[in-house]
């Protein structure tokens, strides 16, 4: 340090201690530039054009992002949820920081006066401790959250790649499949009651191309459960009425004994996995993901990106002590938003069914990713108390995209596997396939195309389905609708928001206030 302190041949007078800590202040925004000044040319070229070269660098890099398809933001954020990518710029982080605040401390070293007084030395090093801070600071903040992020994702997207499918392609993720689908549960429990209930089952039918969305809502109490054949499963419930329970109890029953029941034992969820593939199979569909939120910490989730905007019609009574989601336009905070999304007073399953398949249409929407990138802590601890999956981390990036394009497109559509169109006291699954096919599918199987033996959707010899028959009749049936032909009341359709009423999906912008 002596050597540092003593004045170099060719060397300019040191500034006075204002001057220096002037210098060591411009040394903050542009380091290097205390060590010309100092004539201390080579060093100073050095930072200062490693400096620039970083910048301009940077400045390219968020170029090319903004030239992508997926654009600047979407993409920042799929970078942001690689934890290989994560683990790379914190360590740059790191790195930087620690030379940048060298070159801080060291401009003060090279620049300050000689026999200065015990008061000024002690001044001038509070001075440029508050100066390190303005770099370290942001510095420890951006490592923080890097590692908040990083937490996150290997907790939350810790499943393994699927066996039966390639390597992770990122540049054809869903190798080239027409359509990706994904089941969404909506975990309920509580202290005073046993075990699980998936009271919310719905499968979100993605188009990787155009961005196209189907979300199929099957309601918890759809009876007559059929499970994969050969699966532990069928052999101990086997058909036509094995399993006398219904469908949201899946999940429970294998997590009583997930070694023997379940599909996969030694997945991180094997009920969640098992039912995934029972209700793939119910519907003729591969769904390759789940994603389960516990409905306690979903508004957890709500506020961590500032509430939903909703446009409620008709009060929605909720809870037990006679709150109320009044009518007109609400920012609903997370309780809120989820009673709305669970609401039953003066509704029912269906209706409820239908307020979720909005509340997914407005989060789709709404969040953006600025606010992952804003809210990135609040929601990095709120997904992982709520939200549990099988999606690989590889795959989340592309998960991103595609969601961006889903909001892009706005062609979101719902089919309710509810009455009229399914009993679910007794539901025809085959016909139920033939549903799904045509509505997820352009080149969905016709009635000409069905299975030997298998009856149309309409045909009123369906077992079990003969009050059903002008349920799955589009349309009216002389001057009534197929809403009060099914309910006998004089309302022409239901007053629920998101309540489907025939057997074609709906267009969730049309049923969502």
């Amino acid at each position: 340090m002596a050597a540092e302190d003593e004045q170099q041949d060719g060397a300019p007078a040191r500034p006075s201690t204002a001057g220096a800590l002037l210098w060591t202040a411009a040394a903050v925004p542009l380091p290097g530039i205390a060590h010309l000044r100092m004539r201390r040319r080579a060093a100073g070229a050095v930072i200062l054009g490693v400096y620039l070269a970083g910048i301009a660098a940077l400045a390219i890099w968020a170029l090319s992002l903004g030239r992508s398809d997926a654009g600047t933001l979407t993409s920042v954020a799929s970078l942001a949820l690689r934890s290989s990518w994560l683990m790379t710029a914190m360590g740059v982080v790191f790195v930087v920081s620690v030379l940048w605040l060298t070159v801080i401390v060291h401009s003060w070293v090279i620049t300050r006066p000689q026999g200065a007084s015990s008061g000024a030395r002690l001044l001038s090093g509070a001075v440029v401790v508050l100066l390190c801070l303005t770099v370290a600071a942001p510095s420890a903040l951006a490592l923080h959250g890097g590692y908040t992020a990083y937490d996150a994702l290997t907790n939350i997207f810790g499943g393994p790649e699927r066996d039966d499918l390639p390597p992770h392609d990122a540049a054809d993720p869903w190798n080239g499949a027409d359509r990706v689908n994904v089941l969404l549960i909506g975990s309920d429990s509580a202290d005073n009651r046993y075990g699980v209930r998936t009271d919310t089952m719905i499968v979100a039918s993605l188009d990787p191309h155009t961005g196209e969305a189907v979300l199929i809502g099957l309601p918890r109490n759809l009876e007559n459960v059929h499970f994969p054949e050969g699966s532990a499963l069928a052999e101990r419930y086997p058909e036509p009425y094995g399993f006398d329970m219904l469908l949201n109890d899946v999940y429970q029953t294998v997590a009583e004994e997930p070694d023997v029941l379940a599909v996969n034992p030694h997945v991180p969820d094997p009920s969640a996995d098992t039912l995934k593939a029972v209700i793939g199979y119910n519907l003729g569909l591969d769904i390759s993901y789940y994603a389960m939120v516990d409905m306690r910490g979903f508004r957890d989730l709500i506020d961590a990106i500032g509430g939903i905007r909703v446009k409620i019609e008709e009060p929605i009574p909720y809870g037990v002590h006679g709150g109320v989601l009044e009518p007109g336009i609400r920012v609903l905070d997370g309780h809120e938003a989820l009673w709305y999304g669970r609401s039953r007073v003066n509704s029912d399953d269906y209706g409820r069914m239908g307020r979720q398949g909005c509340l997914i249409k407005y989060v789709t929407e709404q969040v953006e990713p600025t606010t992952i990138l804003t809210s990135y802590r609040q929601l990095a601890g709120a997904t992982q108390r709520t939200l549990s999956t099988d999606i690989p981390q590889s795959k989340v990036p592309a998960f991103v995209e595609l969601a961006d394009m889903v909001t892009d497109a706005d062609e979101m559509s719902t089919l309710q596997l509810s009455p009229p169109q399914v009993n679910t006291a007794s539901p025809d699954w085959e016909a139920i396939r033939l549903l799904v096919a045509q509505t997820i599918s352009a080149e969905g199987p016709t009635g000409d195309e069905l299975p030997t033996g298998t009856p149309s959707p309409s045909d009123p010899a369906v077992p079990g389905e003969e009050g059903l028959e002008e349920g799955l009749e589009e349309g009216v049936e002389g001057d009534r609708t197929e809403w009060q032909e099914y309910t006998g009341l004089d309302e022409p359709s239901p007053a629920d928001p998101g309540r489907q009423v025939g057997e074609e999906a709906s267009d969730l912008n049309a049923l969502c206030p």
